[in-house]
């Protein structure tokens, strides 16, 4: 742990600080959930060998179209010379520098499937690379550019019409075995990493380096290319994969390092007898090394994120972050292979850290009140994005010496400069175990200490999430502040960046101290004069959707109005109907039928339906039926159990929507319904 960190640790639960953001001497507006949802959103971005270029995609979404088109900018890495390069209605993403920076490389579904292009820097000459049939989903090139990598999509099991040909419009899935259903799909294809030779005529055939194997790699929901590294001499791939199936897979989280020789077809697990997730591999650049992110636990997803690095001659492992109790992302190496990168979320607040092999002593780079997204060196600078609750990501030049930040995107400028300025309010609270709670108080624009609010809670999901200085396009504190809410946004236990006994209070206690240190962010703020007591309302999602089911049946009265998105209902049947198992029995310690175990019966006996009978509030419930997390039914459950109960309930369900909504218009009726709701029973 930083001495920074043990700093932060100390502070008494009265500290409190306040950031005004946002300032603007021109005119100022609200914020509209229709201003939200049109802002431009920074993607992909590289910088140019040379290091005086940056190119980047920004996405642009459209309410009308009900979609999103996605461009490429170049600008200077001072800030100055933004321009747009491309203009396409088939959108182009994840743009690479390639040929020494007189090319930029991306993907495109220009020719009807997503492939790789490249084109100049000017965005003329476009050139398609592959023509792989299906598509592409992300790629890397060799250290040399003369091949690439690429995750593709292939068969996985038998479909009916497989088994009964002469059935071919039969819609039936036979089922055999779990995970049969993932977050929003049913699991009909697996990626696979492919590997292909780059030539004068665009890549058709390549080589499935897992061919033949049932395996996912990388591994779903996101099968990131981030989980795929070529080593310096352009010989060996590395590759995270979980090589399990059926209930096996569904249980475990156990995902290994490969390394797989090109030259010899030969398959290396390098992280065999280290049980809980590694991914994120990392050559060092003169290749004598790798690094890669690990949890210790089998089946525990939010397990401690650490930093391991094996000498590759010997074998030997090192945790380089042991004592650190915080999580460690997006790492990056050194160019002279003597330090790594990285970024770590430290008491809600997302930074930028230097960690030298050698001594092991890490250095915190950046501070303040946003979260660092991305990174990626750039000599004595790192190219990183940034967010805070204001606003969204943008691209910073960071000197890596001093952590100073220059802006060198602006791309909702105009319409954060026409915003009303908002106020952050970082604050301490002591927790009913005598623990340091922080909670974020955000204050609608032109505050007036001397009126009275209605408020929200605000309850995180994950469970394991910590409510930092995020931005979000659907559950945004500002945009609620906006609405003239105070937003109260406790980081309760349970949550990372707090320590690791802080992070893992929660699991196999749901309904727990952590709901008391929801009622404590209410009760603390209650004394503050402006807020109006009788006009509060509670909301969260998923884990933070089962906790508003769970103060609908305890809050004593301190609740005005309610809305759970995708929230738990019924614990027994969450864990018999979710697919990624590990986390059911992590999370509520067991089976229903475990008789003998105390933790899981204490946890099935806490489900929020068992106390539907004291329900007396207002309830608005949102669901998405392609949700195979944690299935509309809960949320059809408790609608229905609060209409049978008599109490003025809502129910927004989409049939073509999981536990997150995506398209635009469907997010803009969310918005306009989430706020219809609150504003009826909360601004009488």
């Amino acid at each position: 742990m930083t001495a920074k960190h043990l700093l932060l640790s100390t502070l008494a639960a009265s500290t409190l600080s306040a950031t005004a953001l946002g300032q603007s001497s021109t005119s100022h507006q609200g914020m509209t959930p229709e201003i939200l949802l049109t802002m431009a959103r920074v993607g992909a971005s590289d910088i140019s060998p040379d290091g005086k270029q940056v190119v980047y995609a920004v996405s642009f979404p459209s309410i009308e179209d009900n979609s999103s088109r996605s461009e490429l900018f170049v600008v200077g890495f001072d800030g100055q010379g933004r321009k747009q390069i491309t203009h396409t209605p088939s959108g182009e993403y994840a743009p690479k520098w390639i040929d020494q920076g007189r090319r930029i490389a991306f993907l495109s579904p220009e020719s009807g499937s997503m492939q790789l292009w490249s084109m100049k820097p000017d965005g003329s000459d476009r050139r398609m690379l592959t023509d792989i049939e299906g598509g592409i989903e992300s790629y890397a090139f060799s250290p040399d550019e003369t091949q690439v990598a690429f995750i593709k999509q292939i068969k996985y099991g038998k479909r009916t019409v497989d088994l009964y040909p002469d059935l071919p419009k039969a819609s039936g899935r036979v089922i055999n075995n779990l995970m049969y259903k993932h977050w929003d799909e049913w699991v009909e294809t697996i990626p696979h990493i492919f590997v292909a030779k780059l030539g004068e005529q665009p890549v058709a055939q390549s080589l499935d380096i897992l061919e033949g194997e049932p395996y996912q790699a990388p591994t779903k929901p996101f099968a990131d290319i981030s989980d795929v590294a070529w080593s310096p001499d352009g010989k060996t791939i590395a590759y995270s994969s979980r090589k399990k199936e059926g209930v096996a897979y569904s249980l475990s989280t156990n995902t290994d390092i490969y390394l797989y020789s090109l030259e010899t077809g030969q398959t290396r697990n390098i992280t065999e007898g280290m049980m809980g997730y590694d991914t994120h591999p990392r050559f060092s650049p003169d290749g004598k090394s790798i690094s890669w992110i690990s949890m210790e636990r089998d089946g525990y997803e939010a397990d401690l994120k650490r930093l391991f690095v094996m000498d590759l001659s010997s074998g030997e492992k090192t945790w380089l972050t042991e004592g650190f109790e915080c999580d460690v992302d997006e790492t990056q190496w050194a160019s002279d292979a003597k330090s790594i990168y990285f970024l770590s979320c430290i008491k809600a607040e997302t930074q930028l850290f230097h960690l030298p092999l050698k001594t092991r002593k890490i250095r915190q780079i950046t501070e303040g009140q946003h979260n660092y997204t991305s990174l990626q060196l750039a000599g004595k600078y790192l190219l990183a994005g940034r967010q805070s609750m204001a606003a969204p990501t943008d691209l910073y030049r960071v000197t890596i010496k001093t952590g100073e930040a220059l802006p060198i995107t602006q791309e909702n400028k105009e319409v954060l400069d026409r915003l009303s300025p908002i106020t952050i309010e970082k604050r301490w609270m002591k927790t009913t175990d005598g623990g340091d709670m922080l909670v974020w108080v955000v204050l609608p624009p032109n505050f007036d200490p001397n009126k009275k609010y209605p408020s929200l809670l605000y309850c995180q999901g994950g469970p394991q999430s910590t409510v930092s200085q995020y931005f979000s396009f659907r559950w945004n504190p500002r945009l609620m502040a906006e609405q003239g809410y105070i937003v109260i946004a406790p980081n309760r236990h349970g949550v990372p960046s707090f320590g690791k006994s802080w992070n893992e209070q929660i699991s196999g206690d749901y309904s727990g101290q952590n709901i008391r240190d929801y009622l404590t962010a209410v009760d603390e703020m209650k004394k503050e004069s402006y807020i109006d007591p009788k006009r509060i309302g509670a909301v969260g999602a998923s884990y933070g959707g089962y906790s508003v089911f769970y103060l609908a049946g305890h809050h004593e009265g301190r609740f005005s109005a309610l809305i759970a998105h995708a929230g738990i209902f019924n614990l027994e049947m969450q864990y018999m109907t979710t697919e990624e198992m590990w986390f059911a029995n992590w999370d509520m310690g067991g089976a229903p039928w475990d008789k003998d175990n105390k933790i899981a019966q204490h946890t099935f006996a806490n489900s929020p339906h068992k106390f539907v009978d004291k329900w007396d509030t207002p309830l608005l419930v949102i669901h998405g039926e392609l949700d195979f997390r944690i299935l509309a039914g809960q949320g059809m459950a408790a609608f229905n159990a609060a209409q049978l109960r008599g109490i003025p309930s809502q129910m927004l369900i989409y049939p073509d929507e999981n536990h997150w909504i995506l398209r635009p218009q469907n997010a803009l009726l969310w918005q306009r319904t989430f706020f219809g709701w609150l504003d009826r029973w909360l601004k009488k």
